[in-house]
């Protein structure tokens, strides 16, 4: 190669390189800016520098004045890119909140700066936090918005539609600027977005064609809003991440996924774990990846009541997958012969070193054949894809009755997650049934329900479902009752160990987490009153060695409440 040609590489590597990000930093100091001289640092610092490409504000906690005066400093600043701004507003009203966000958005579109990241996740602003992001959003400081992250922000349908809303706005004057928005990233997972916001939002990501990583685990999204996605998805040939676990496809959900995924050969991590393919489902994926992305790294395709059938399907379309690093059928329909013959087939395309573990497998379906289609219809009539735990299943009009059927008395004897689980889908009722006449005692029926939340862990979203479903059938009938706020709040707090109780031998749990993610559902309902609210509020936001062990789940309930 010639002296010439090689200055001329060196010349296209220089314009092609990656810019330096100029960030000023206050990640996790835990600082409480309520007004404008509690931010005198923050300011300060941004004023001072030269250049300030992006500003990380993750861990504190900011109010109206201080956001305002931050929005001044900011408006300095032209060159600024990358909000980080997650877990920023922990403990402020949601009447603060889009006040906040409004002066914060006001000072970078001042600045004529443009924002490549937004990063607002771990805020629980809801739908009014949303309001205070239009206006940046609609602006041309967003027309050369990469990363959008809204995770776990409690949007719900109406956040997610106004969102989706200024989103296009923002497309179609960038576009008619000569300056079309093309969003890289976008992120939005537990947001209770369902169907209508999915299928808005499904609209944008339609409009702007250049999606490369796509996430929206956990939104309560079935097959309609999921064949929306799938239509959207098919037009971003670029995707190389999408993640939807946790929602639920359905075989009419699968197969619209299906139908897309043949236009995604970027594709390199797909992730539809707890989706609800079954067997039909994980087929009509294994026929399509059999044809076709060469790219693929990562398949999540665990929690899916897939038998063997399908599982090897999968596992059949794989051979010619060599970035291939991680396979996950974990918590299905396999049995041990099932499990044998996704192994084998592994093998046989020299991929079982990448085979995930099937510690969880729930056994093999001995009906499952003849079992999917009924099971499909249950789903498509409840429209919500709910698994069926039924102890007792109709089978071609047949009960099939389990080995097994766990009691009550055996659930509260000695809790674990498989107990509650063996419960069945009367789960409630018989709980219920169990208390009696206890049913009228305020503190039985808090430790009962106290007994089932300490069972929760993390992440474990089935057994959390039959927690809270239990949680809901015994506390709503105690609550109607003269007094009963403040007698269901002071036994709560009395099974935290955060007050003791008359009962001198009673001896809290060791590990509240469960309780804790349980309780931030219950707090959510229309039976559990604001005074009970602000009681627990004050409690929870106090420091102490209960929450020691589970630091994340008092955050997120301190979240939730603060944002009632």
């Amino acid at each position: 190669m010639s002296t010439a040609s090689i200055d001329d590489v060196t010349k296209q590597l220089a314009k092609t390189s990656v810019a330096p990000i100029h960030e000023v930093s206050f990640k996790g100091r835990g600082l409480k800016l309520n007004k404008a001289e509690d931010a005198k640092e923050i300011v300060e610092t941004i004023e001072k520098s030269e250049r300030m490409t992006s500003l990380q504000m993750m861990g504190n906690t900011m109010g109206v004045e201080a956001a305002e005066v931050i929005s001044k400093a900011l408006a300095k600043h032209p060159e600024f890119e990358r909000a980080r701004w997650s877990d920023m507003f922990t403990g402020r009203l949601k009447s603060e909140i889009p006040i906040a966000l409004k002066h914060l958005g006001e000072g970078i579109i001042g600045a004529g700066a443009q924002l490549v990241e937004l990063d607002l996740s771990d805020n629980a602003f809801g739908p009014n936090g949303v309001q205070g992001l239009v206006d940046l959003i609609k602006s041309s400081s967003c027309y050369t918005l990469q990363e959008l992250r809204l995770n776990n922000n409690g949007l719900g349908i109406t956040g997610g539609k106004m969102l989706a809303s200024s989103l296009l706005d923002c497309h179609k004057s960038s576009c008619a600027a000569g300056r079309p928005l093309a969003l890289r990233v976008f992120i939005s997972g537990r947001n209770r977005l369902e169907n209508e916001g999915a299928t808005k939002l499904a609209e944008v990501f339609k409009a702007i064609g250049t999606l490369e990583e796509l996430a929206m685990p956990q939104n309560g999204i079935n097959h309609p809003g999921i064949s929306a996605l799938a239509e959207a998805v098919a037009v971003n040939k670029h995707l190389r991440v999408l993640n939807l676990n946790d929602n639920t496809f359905t075989e009419k959900g699968a197969k619209a996924i299906a139908k897309a995924l043949p236009k995604l050969d970027n594709l390199e991590v797909i992730n539809f774990g707890d989706c609800l393919l079954r067997n039909e489902g994980a087929k009509a994926i294994g026929k399509v990846l059999n044809e076709g992305h060469r790219k693929l790294k990562e398949l999540i395709l665990s929690g899916n009541e897939i038998g063997s059938t399908g599982a090897c399907s999968v596992a059949e379309s794989l051979e010619d997958k060599e970035h291939l690093v991680k396979l996950d059928l974990n918590a299905n329909l396999l049995g041990e012969d099932g499990i044998e013959l996704v192994r084998g087939a592994m093998e046989a395309v020299g991929k079982d070193n990448i085979l995930g573990s099937f510690s969880d497998d729930e056994g093999s379906d001995d009906e499952e054949e003849g079992n999917e289609e009924g099971e499909e219809e249950e789903a498509e009539d409840d429209q919500e894809g709910e698994l069926n735990e039924d102890p007792v299943l109709q089978v071609k009009g047949q009960a099939v009755t389990p080995v097994k059927q766990v009691s009550a008395a055996e659930f509260l004897a000695f809790p674990s997650p498989t107990k509650l689980l063996g419960m069945g889908q009367a789960r409630a009722a018989i709980m219920k049934q169990q208390l009696g006449y206890e049913i009228e005692d305020v503190e039985k029926v808090v430790e009962t329900v106290m007994r089932v939340a300490a069972v929760v862990r993390q992440d474990d979203d089935k057994t959390k479902d039959a927690a809270v479903e239990c949680a809901d059938a015994l506390l709503e009938g105690v609550m109607k009752r003269e007094y009963a706020a403040s007698q269901v709040t002071n036994a709560i707090l009395v099974q935290l160990g955060l007050i003791k109780g008359e009962d001198k031998k009673f001896k809290p749990m060791t590990d509240i987490s469960g309780p804790l993610i349980v309780l931030d559902h219950v707090v959510q309902q229309s039976y559990f009153p604001k005074q009970a609210r602000e009681i627990l509020q004050a409690f929870i936001s106090k420091p102490g060695r209960q929450f020691e062990k589970c630091s994340q789940a008092q955050h997120k309930l301190l979240q939730t409440l603060y944002a009632f």
